[in-house]
């Protein structure tokens, strides 16, 4: 494994440092460390941040590879200044048994870009039926924190509570996407004035808001933890913000597509536009800005989800629900949090890389002697017309193709190992899963 020495770029905090990497690890940050033989990566004009870390990301292996593998998806990840992803559960078969999540872990280490951490599904199958095999996956090598039904709600409120007791024992976490399904059915866009336009079957804010509520208040009843999934209204910030003045153990996250787009770009009927939950208001955007300014939405998350070509070659009604985010994500948190003024990049690595770490219970999140070597280069000063030659997945279904957005990843390392240099994602050789 090569020694790297960082030299000429600033810290988020404006600070300009030099950072030395050998072993995987970063073993100095100061104004001038001992390089030695350490090969040198000029960052002038550059940040240097902690790696980001996705805690919402689907890989579609095993069965969906069409779409993605955990390999594609790592690449993809690596290139937007990702180390470490969190794999959704909704595979063929389910990542609902050790056996599964492990075949993923198994395949991330192959891949080599990325620390990739399956999700566990919360129910068999993800039917909300029956509680799928939490602690078995918890004790497993891929060692499962985090566990959730993806695109599907818990609806069932009794299911959900022994969901969070038994994550209490274990230390874990429940993800929840939280959507009313008898308040949806047939949804397909934001339930507004250009859903009533477009003669869509509108997609409530409340549908959300009613499982936020009825949550906060079981997680606060048994003291357990509990994510929410994509956030995208105003009144659910609302209601995370009275629940954590009430103490109660709630984290939350928004993708970077609710930060930036609304539901007017619907009104041409393209299903690059086509997302659960959907794209809300103006209102709604302003919302969850200034709620993950001030914390109360605590990460962004890309919710990264690829598909094929046909899926979203169909007719809106017809279209599969998603957007690839994992290369634009960084970029378009700067064009709607940093640019605006509403945030700095301190604040940017707290929610995409530190707090993530803390919530997924990973290493990484930080730049700190000893910490591993996890680690994006970043140029905020520049701007280019995001395209197909930007994404490094299987996919190309990104809202944001022939949009101007600011800021490129010049480099990311992962565990010391450069896994993009000068924007150009490097070709790691391939493993045998393990």
């Amino acid at each position: 494994m090569s020694a790297y020495v960082i030299a000429g770029g600033h810290l988020a905090d404006g600070t300009g440092a030099e950072l030395l990497i050998d072993g995987g690890v970063v073993r100095a940050i100061g104004p001038a460390v001992d390089a030695g033989r350490a090969t040198r990566i000029d960052a002038d004009g550059l940040l240097v941040l902690a790696g980001l870390i996705d805690l919402h990301t689907h890989l579609r292996q095993p069965g969906g590879e069409g779409a993605e593998t955990v390999r594609s998806g790592s690449r993809a990840a690596a290139a937007g200044g990702y180390t470490t992803v969190h794999a959704m559960p909704n595979t063929d078969p389910v990542a609902d048994t050790a056996g599964v999540v492990e075949q993923v872990a198994a395949l991330g280490r192959a891949a080599g870009y990325v620390d990739v951490r399956p999700i566990g599904a919360v129910t068999k199958g993800l039917a909300g039926q029956q509680l799928a095999e939490l602690a078995t996956m918890a004790r497993s090598r891929a060692r499962v924190r985090l566990f959730s039904d993806d695109g599907n709600c818990v609806a069932d409120p009794l299911l959900m509570r022994r969901a969070l007791e038994y994550v209490g024992v274990t230390g874990g976490v429940i993800a929840q996407h939280a959507q009313e399904p008898r308040l949806t059915v047939g949804a397909q866009l934001h339930e507004g004035a250009v859903s009533a336009e477009l003669g869509l079957a509108g997609w409530p804010a409340v549908a959300e808001e009613a499982i936020i509520a009825r949550d906060v208040l079981l997680a606060g009843e048994l003291d357990a933890r509990l994510h929410v999934c994509h956030v995208s209204t105003a009144g659910s910030t609302e209601l995370l913000r009275w629940a954590k003045a009430r103490g109660v153990r709630v984290t939350a996250e928004v993708t970077p597509h609710h930060l930036l787009l609304t539901d007017d770009a619907a009104r041409g009927y393209d299903p690059r536009f086509k997302v659960n939950p959907p794209l809300r208001t103006d209102e709604d955007v302003l919302a969850l800005r200034a709620a993950l300014a001030d914390g109360t939405i605590d990460v962004v998350a890309t919710d990264h989800a690829p598909h094929p070509a046909d899926a979203k070659r169909a007719e809106w009604g017809a279209a599969a629900n998603g957007m690839v985010g994992l290369e634009s994500a960084l970029s378009v948190v700067q064009a709607a949090m940093v640019d605006t003024g509403l945030t700095d990049w301190a604040d940017v690595e707290r929610v995409m890389s530190r707090t993530p770490a803390s919530i997924g219970g990973t290493a990484g999140g930080t730049l700190a002697v000893g910490a591993p070597a996890d680690i994006v280069l970043v140029d905020p000063a520049a701007s280019r017309v995001f395209g197909v030659h930007d994404l490094a997945g299987r996919s190309t279904n990104s809202p944001f193709l022939g949009r101007t957005l600011p800021g490129r990843i010049i480099a990311t390392f992962f565990h010391g190992v450069p896994t993009v240099l000068d924007g150009v994602v490097q070709q790691l050789p391939e493993g045998e899963p393990a």
